[in-house]
């Protein structure tokens, strides 16, 4: 079905890899859209509760392909924004995929990679992973990554790493917020999947609706976000996965998503 990533299912989990080691992973026009796709997908299953993402080979993700640069460099202002808007809806699908996302990242992540490391919940990396926004040394500009990077690592580091366009390692990415740990690489899979186990210990609806939640209000001014919030907790209480766990706290057993 796809070309240039990989979807596997295990349990309630769901892995989608970068699939083009041959060119360190680098994101083109049919990744772009593959990745749409893929997400919006696992989105709506039912069946799977955590989404990782990862890359095959030597590293997770090179930034952009250097043909498709190349192609784009010919396109007009319409094409290019076309190009763009395509690029953009990819990281909002990420950022909005109602599953708990995790990147797992090692190697390198150039460019864009980055949009999709912050546009997912969680990130961890092996402490050799080297990352760097580099849009600006090939007179170009981070445009459709600058949210999700700036929802991460606020804005005096982004214009730091953005302005310089400098290399950073995973502990100084860790440092700044766009991971949530560093670790060697013997124990970055233990990590994940601890985090995994405690990810299915929430309800899938509540976690779904928590996401959705923080979304909301993270843009919204304190006031704005009074209303909401208070019909938020109401439709949880009264919805049937909150009363089953509630139920299953007083009854002192474990709700029936925990299998």
């Amino acid at each position: 079905m796809y070309t240039t990533i990989e979807i596997e299912q295990h349990y309630h989990i769901a892995t989608v890899w970068l699939n083009r080691p041959e060119v360190r992973n680098a994101l083109n026009g049919t990744m772009i859209a593959e990745l749409i796709h893929a997400f919006e997908t696992l989105g709506t299953d039912e069946d799977v509760r955590v989404i990782t993402l990862r890359g095959r080979g030597k590293v997770f993700c090179a930034g952009a392909d250097l043909k498709w640069m190349k192609a784009t460099a010919t396109y007009s202002y319409e094409e290019n924004l076309e190009e763009s808007a395509q690029l953009a809806r990819c990281f909002q699908t990420v950022y909005h995929t109602p599953k708990p996302t995790i990147a797992v990242v090692h190697g390198a992540a150039m460019g864009g990679a980055n949009g999709l490391i912050a546009a997912c919940d969680f990130a961890y990396a092996g402490n050799d992973t080297l990352f760097a926004f580099s849009e600006v040394r090939l007179g170009l500009v981070p445009a459709t990554i600058a949210p999700y990077i700036l929802k991460k690592i606020g804005e005096a580091k982004a214009k730091e790493l953005i302005l310089t366009g400098r290399q950073f390692h995973a502990k100084e990415a860790a440092h700044a917020g766009l991971l949530n740990q560093v670790l060697q690489e013997i124990e970055l899979e233990s990590k994940v999947a601890e985090l995994i186990q405690e990810l299915l210990q929430g309800g899938p609806g509540s976690i779904a609706a928590s996401k959705q939640l923080l979304h909301h209000i993270a843009s919204k001014e304190l006031e704005a976000c009074i209303s909401y919030t208070t019909e938020a907790i109401a439709r949880a209480r009264s919805a049937a996965e909150g009363q089953e766990g509630m139920q299953a706290f007083f009854e002192k057993r474990k709700p029936n998503w925990i299998q």
